[in-house]
C-alpha cells in the first residue's frame, strides 16, 4: 500500500465527468415535476431552467478559477480549506462523504433500477412483477429494490476493481445519453412546429393536482438536482492530468454542453405532446408520439443507461471522500482510510465506506419516498437538500475569496463571485419556499451528523 493516486485522467474523461454527472437522471426525471410546480406553464418552466442554469455557469466558473490555483486531492475540500480555513475544509470533506455524495448515489441507483424495469416491462408486457407495473412495481416493488441494490455494488465494484475501467464507463455512458436528448431537441422542435403542438403549448396551461404559492421559486429548486453534480468532477482532481489547466477547462465546456442541452431538449419534449400529457405521464409520452411505441420505449434504456453514468460518476467521487479527509491526517482511523492499493490505486477502505454510508440513505429514500412506511417525524427530502446545503455551504467560501485572493482582476474576484452569491441565496430562498418544514428536520439531522463528524475527529486528535 501507499498513499499517493496517481494521474490517469485526461481532459475528456473530465469533461464526460462533469457532463456525465449532472446529465444523468434529471432531465428525464425532473422535466415532469417542473412543469408540475409551474401550473403546466411552459414559459415559466423554461424560465425556471434558464435561472438554474445560469446560478450553476457563475458557480461553475467561480469554481473554475480556484481550481487554477488551489490543487491537492479533493477540490472541494481544498477550495473550503484554502479560503475559509482546515476546520471547515474538514466539515465539508465529511459533509460529502456522510450525506451529499451517499444521498445522491442512491437516488440514482434506485432511478437506473426504475427505469430497465420499466423498459423491460414495456417491451414484453408479460413480464411478471411483484406489484404489477401498472400498480408502481417499476418504482416500489422488490425487483426495484434488488436491482437498484445490483447497481450500487456494480458501480462499487468498476470504481474498486478498475479505475481506468470507471473512467471509460463515464465516457461511454455520456455519449450514449446525448443521443435521445440530441433526437428529441432537435425532431421534437420540427415535429411541435408542424403540428403546432409547440405553439399551443406556449399559451395554455394544465391541470395539476397540487398548486404552490410559489411556482417559480419551487420550480428552480427543483432544476437543482437536475443541474448538480458538476462539483463532483473536482474530487479526482488530484488525478486528472495536469489539473490546473484542465480541470477549469471541463468545468466550463462541460457547464455550457449542460445548459444548452437541457434547455434544447425541454423544448423538445413540448412539441411532442400537450403540457396535460407531460404532466400526468412525463417525458416518455413524447418520445411515443413522435417516434412510436417500439422507439419510444427504447427511451427507458437510455434514460437507464444514462442514470447508470452518472451514479458511476458520483461513486467515483464518493469513494473518494474518506480518503481526501484522512490525507489531511483528519477524520477517523486516517491512517486506514488514507491507504491506496498498489494493483489498483484506489483507496479501497474509504470505497467501502462509500458505499455502506450510500447503503443507508437508500433505505431511508425507500423508507420515506418510496414505501410510504415512515411519515411524519424527520421525513424530508434526500434527492434536494443535501444539494441546496451545498450551496449554503458555498456562501463563506465566495465570501473569503472575494475578501483574501487581492491578485485576482475584478471580474473574477468581485463580479462572477457576487453573482455565484446571489444565485447561491436564491438557491436556499427557494428551497424554503419549496419544502418548509421538512428543511427543519433535515437540519436536525444534518446538525447531528456534523457534530457526529466534529467529536471523531476531536476524540482523534
Amino acid at each position: 500500500m501507499d498513499n499517493k493516486l496517481q494521474r490517469k485522467y485526461g481532459l475528456f474523461t473530465a469533461i464526460c465527468m462533469v457532463v456525465g454527472i449532472v446529465i444523468g437522471s434529471g432531465i428525464f426525471f425532473k422535466a415532469q415535476t417542473i412543469l408540475q410546480k409551474t401550473e403546466g406553464n411552459m414559459p415559466l418552466g423554461i424560465l425556471a431552467w434558464i435561472i438554474g442554469g445560469a446560478i450553476m455557469l457563475v458557480c461553475l466558473l467561480t469554481f473554475s478559477f480556484m481550481g487554477q490555483k488551489y490543487e491537492r486531492v479533493n477540490g472541494l475540500v481544498d477550495y473550503a480549506e484554502a479560503t475559509v480555513g482546515p476546520r471547515y475544509g474538514y466539515y465539508m470533506g465529511w459533509f460529502s462523504a456522510t450525506v451529499y455524495f451517499p444521498s445522491m448515489t442512491a437516488t440514482l441507483a434506485w432511478l437506473t433500477a426504475r427505469y430497465t424495469l420499466e423498459f423491460i416491462t414495456s417491451a414484453n408486457p408479460n413480464f411478471a412483477l411483484s406489484i404489477p407495473a401498472a400498480q408502481g412495481g417499476c418504482s416500489i416493488g422488490p425487483e426495484c429494490m434488488a436491482l437498484t441494490l445490483f447497481y450500487l455494488c456494480a458501480v462499487y465494484a468498476v470504481n474498486v476493481l478498475s479505475p481506468k475501467l470507471a473512467g471509460k464507463l463515464q465516457t461511454s455512458t455520456t455519449v450514449i445519453k446525448l443521443i435521445p436528448i440530441g433526437l428529441m431537441a432537435v425532431v421534437g422542435l420540427i415535429y411541435g412546429i408542424v403540428t403546432g403542438t409547440l405553439q399551443e403549448n406556449i399559451t395554455t396551461t394544465a391541470q395539476v393536482e397540487t398548486v404552490s404559492s410559489s411556482p417559480l421559486f419551487t420550480a428552480v429548486c427543483a432544476t437543482a438536482f437536475a443541474y448538480e453534480g458538476w462539483i463532483i468532477a473536482t474530487s479526482i482532481n488530484a488525478e486528472i492530468k495536469d489539473s490546473k489547466r484542465n480541470l477549469p477547462k471541463a468545468l466550463i465546456i462541460g457547464g455550457v454542453v449542460i445548459v444548452a442541452a437541457y434547455l434544447f431538449y425541454y423544448i423538445g419534449v413540448a412539441g411532442g405532446a400537450s403540457n396535460q400529457e407531460l404532466v400526468d405521464k412525463g417525458a416518455t409520452v413524447a418520445f411515443t408520439n413522435i417516434f412510436g411505441n417500439v422507439l419510444g420505449n427504447i427511451l427507458n434504456l437510455f434514460v437507464a443507461i444514462s442514470c447508470l453514468g452518472t451514479a458511476n460518476g458520483l461513486m467515483l467521487g464518493c469513494s473518494r471522500c474518506m480518503y481526501s479527509l484522512a490525507n489531511r491526517g483528519e477524520g477517523p482511523a486516517p491512517e486506514k482510510f488514507s491507504q491506496v492499493d498498489k494493483s489498483t490505486n484506489m483507496p479501497g477502505n474509504s470505497a467501502v465506506f462509500a458505499l455502506l454510508v450510500t447503503a443507508v440513505w437508500f433505505v431511508y429514500f425507500y423508507l420515506t419516498s418510496l414505501s410510504g412506511h415512515w411519515k411524519g417525524a424527520f421525513v424530508f427530502d434526500s434527492t434536494e437538500l443535501p444539494i441546496i446545503t451545498v450551496y449554503l455551504m458555498y456562501l463563506p467560501m465566495l465570501v473569503q475569496w472575494m475578501r483574501k485572493e487581492k491578485d485576482q482582476n475584478v471580474l473574477r474576484r468581485f463580479v462572477l463571485p457576487a453573482l455565484a452569491l446571489c444565485g447561491s441565496v436564491f438557491m436556499v430562498v427557494a428551497c424554503i419556499f419549496s419544502h418548509g418544514t421538512g428543511c427543519i428536520w433535515y437540519l436536525i439531522v444534518f446538525a447531528v451528523i456534523m457534530a457526529i463528524g466534529g467529536l471523531v475527529n476531536r476524540k482523534r486528535q
